[in-house]
Formats: C-alpha cells, structure tokens, sequence
C-alpha cells in the first residue's frame, strides 16, 4: 500500500525526521533502544523526540501567526536559540497589540 496523500504535518518535516520517526516505531517506541540504535544518550534521544513534537504541534495550531511559527522553526532547528526565540514573540506580540 503505497501513501498518496502526506498529512500536512509531515510537509515539513526532514529526512531525518522521518527516519527518526521510522527507527522509533521499528523499535516498539523504545527510547533507551533508540539511543543504543543511535550512539547516543537517552536524554539526547529524549530532546530530539521532544523537538520532534513541537514541529508535530506547530502544524496543528492553525491559528499561530507565521512570524511566530518561523520563529519557532528556527528554535526547533537549532538555527536560534530558545532565550531569543521568546524575547522576539514577545517583542511582536507586545507589538501586535499596539
């Protein structure tokens, strides 16, 4: 059986992610065996699956601003980090209410 339709959550997510999201399901949802399967700690694994879940809830969220859902992206890939990430919502929340 062959997927035609991706549910929308999963656009933007990256090979990796699927992956991830493939070894976790191959392993019966096993994070101390994901952290063997990968190398690393369980805490490591625990982090990568907890920003795997806010990418998930950032798509279901339909009401975010797009401002607010790049930021948010950018945390989540590690491309800035989470103390900026809060102070520049804040700032265009504060902002938006002008």
């Amino acid at each position: 059986m062959t997927i035609r339709i991706v549910p929308s959550w999963m656009e933007d997510l990256e090979e990796e992610d699927v992956a991830f999201i493939k070894n976790l399901v191959l392993t019966s949802g096993s994070l101390k065996d994901m952290a063997a399967k990968y190398g690393v700690t369980y805490p490591t694994v625990r982090l990568r699956l907890d920003r795997l879940i806010e990418k998930i809830r950032m798509h279901e969220d339909e009401e975010a601003e797009p401002y607010v859902k790049l930021v948010k992206k950018l945390a989540l890939d590690d491309r800035l980090d989470f103390e900026t990430a809060k102070l520049l919502i804040s700032a265009y929340k504060k902002e938006k209410k002008k």
